[in-house]
């Protein structure tokens, strides 16, 4: 089993700045890519942000790209999503993602509410 804890979601004025993380642990054996998405209310969950194992390629919705930056760890098992220049539109719940042989698995999700 794979499991995906994210934090560091919360309320923030428009403007400002967040960081989460996402914490991976569990059967792990393989190297892996991570990605954030994210899922308003009334929307279809969407994808935010990818970031591959040495971390040397990532990739961005357009809608967050300048704005957004993913990074992982030394230990490549917590990834994070720096989040800058918050917009009312970008309130949603997060949700880290991973597939490892086949297999998706998703965190809980982290709310993140920015007020206008």
């Amino acid at each position: 089993q794979v499991q995906l804890v994210e934090s560091g979601g919360g309320l923030v004025q428009a403007g400002g700045s967040l960081r989460l993380s996402c914490a991976a642990s569990g059967r792990i054996f393989s190297p892996y890519t991570m990605a954030w998405f994210r899922q308003a209310p009334g929307k279809e969950r969407e994808f935010v942000a990818s970031i591959n194992w040495s971390g040397g390629i990532t990739s961005y919705a357009d809608s967050v790209k300048g704005r957004f930056t993913i990074s992982r760890s030394d230990a490549k098992t917590t990834v994070y999503l720096q989040m800058n220049s918050l917009k009312p539109e970008d309130t949603a719940v997060y949700y880290c993602k991973t597939n490892i042989r086949g297999n998706d698995y998703w965190g809980q999700g982290t709310q993140v509410t920015v007020s206008s």
